[in-house]
């Protein structure tokens, strides 16, 4: 007769894997046969040198716990901008946004790549309005903080207090869900800024559970083809230890350099992977937590640097990719991540034999957005139907009111050279290439793109844009009683202009962009118009 397992009680909400505390329930005990006695010791025997941290590497009987996360990194501050909130340029719909570091000039003020603050990234970047339009076409962001290059928050502010409040503010300000720590370099072995970093984001944590909003925390982390290094393991430790609800660990399969001619992407990858899996599950047991192989995979991702890796043999291929995208589909990996989406296209030009490092390509024949493409297959997140379809918000309906916009408003009739910012319809957008008559709002006919990319929707608090006159010394206001020569320059509603030809009753234009058969230049810019320098 077998024993039946006594019904628990479960929350219809509770998720085991957001619980780090929670233990695999012990199996309904059956009587043990002769039979099922020499089956034990046969498979004691045939893991006899692996001892009990061996037995529990194979406990791989439940299959896959989580659906791979596609979550491609953005690299922010590269030009060109990277327009990610729009669905043609990003199969994706959730990415990862890098990297936020100490300001060179303040330690514990955060900036993007140490070259614009939060306040700058929104208005020089747009970052905060395409971050909103990337999440009312249904995505989401991942904020990712360190990076290679650059000093991490942690490692520069020595504050505990202001380095908390550092953290508090970048996940307030853009509504943080996931927290991505990018530790690279000597910052894996900084133990006293370990230390700090392991106290900031467990107060953070805590607050944001606190006003009921969660708060994911990866560590992304270098790897080798054995697995994490000492101090990643360490480091791993030092965050569970102090209380961080650790959702996973993050580890960089690139740039092994293992001295192979030839080597193996997706063999080395898929090593590193299967080390660190061993790594974690032996730290779980360690800090008393026993979870199911499955359960450690779904809390493992893997993040490749697509084509060309920094290492001159080593090149990650779109087979590799797929490799990658199936084996993290068999074992249930947490997340699948890539460096980075602004590199996922073939290099232009001509590179016979030649090792092509570069922000903006891959290195390696492919077509666009081929990598990313496999990734977005993954069945963790939706990706997008169609890679030319662009969720616009609902406000066809809305009055664009040039005291609250931003940008110029679209007029049918005028020329929009590549890069012009426009508002239509409460949405601002942004013209791919020079264009006239063209809808921003319009769905383009079957198989050709859009002229226009969504930036995203104008805020109800935003003000109309302040043109910025590039000259001085202009005083007189323009009449039209007066004959103009060309060459004259007048002030029309506060604004500087020069007469290209003669004029006469003929007023300045006040509706940007103005026309080029306008017989007045402007002689200052418009926020919106793309810079000519």
């Amino acid at each position: 007769m077998t024993d039946r397992a006594t019904p628990v009680a479960v929350r219809p909400d509770y998720d085991p894997l957001a619980d780090p505390d929670w233990q695999e329930p012990e199996p309904p005990r059956r009587r043990l046969s002769w039979t099922r006695l020499g089956t034990l010791l046969l498979a004691l025997g045939l893991v006899g040198a692996g001892g009990t941290m061996g037995v529990m590497h194979l406990r791989d009987t439940s299959g896959p716990t989580a659906k791979s996360w596609a979550v491609p990194y953005v690299d922010v501050t590269l030009t060109p901008t990277f327009q990610f909130q729009d669905p043609s340029a990003n199969p994706a719909k959730n990415i990862a946004l890098g990297f936020v570091v100490a300001d060179p000039k303040n330690a514990c003020t955060p900036s993007w790549g140490g070259a614009y603050s939060v306040d700058g990234a929104a208005s020089s970047l747009e970052l905060d309005r395409r971050i909103d339009q990337l999440r009312q076409a249904g995505g989401d962001i991942t904020l990712s903080l360190g990076g290679l290059n650059n000093k991490e928050l942690a490692v520069a502010c020595t504050d505990q207090d202001r380095l908390t409040d550092a953290y508090r503010q970048l996940v307030k300000r853009y509504d943080v869900k996931t927290l991505d720590l990018d530790i690279e370099g000597t910052a894996v072995a900084d133990q006293a800024s370990v230390a700090r970093r392991v106290k900031a984001v467990e107060a953070v944590q805590k607050e944001r559970q606190g006003a009921g909003k969660s708060l994911d925390v990866w560590l992304t982390l270098p790897v080798t083809p054995e697995g994490l290094t000492t101090e990643g393991v360490a480091l791993v430790r030092g965050m569970l230890e102090g209380g961080v609800a650790l959702r996973g660990v993050n580890v960089m399969t690139m740039d092994f350099n293992n001295g192979d001619k030839n080597p193996n992407m997706l063999d080395l990858s898929t090593s590193a992977l299967n080390g660190t899996h061993k790594q974690l599950t032996d730290l779980y047991l360690q800090l008393g937590q026993k979870f199911t192989s499955p359960q450690v995979w779904s809390r493992i991702g893997a993040t490749p640097m697509i084509g060309q890796n920094d290492v001159d043999t080593e090149r990650f291929t779109l087979d590799d990719a797929q490799g990658l995208a199936n084996f993290a589909v068999d074992k249930g990996l947490g997340r699948v991540s890539m460096w980075s989406i602004n590199r996922d296209a073939a290099c232009q030009g001509t590179f016979a034999n030649v090792v092509v490092h570069a922000n903006t390509c891959s290195g390696v024949e492919q077509e666009s957005l081929a990598f990313s493409k496999i990734f977005a297959g993954l069945p963790g997140k939706a990706a997008n139907s169609s890679a030319e379809a662009v969720d616009i918000p609902d406000q066809t309906s809305a009055t664009d009111d040039p005291k609250t916009s931003p940008y110029p408003i679209w007029r049918l009739t005028a020329l929009y050279v590549t890069g012009y910012k426009v508002v239509w319809h409460g949405v601002v957008y942004e013209a791919k290439w020079a264009n006239s008559g063209v809808d921003p709002s319009a769905a383009p006919a079957a198989g050709t793109q859009s002229a226009w990319s969504v930036i995203g929707p104008v805020s109800p608090v935003e003000k109309a844009p302040k043109p910025t006159p590039t000259v001085t010394g202009v005083t007189k206001t323009w009449t039209p009683a007066t004959t103009y020569k060309r060459g004259d320059r007048v002030l029309f509603n506060g604004l500087p202009y020069e007469a290209r030809w003669a004029a006469k009753d003929e007023a300045p234009s006040a509706e940007f962009p103005i026309d080029a058969d306008d017989p007045w230049l402007p002689l200052f810019t418009v926020p919106g118009e793309p810079s000519t320098n």
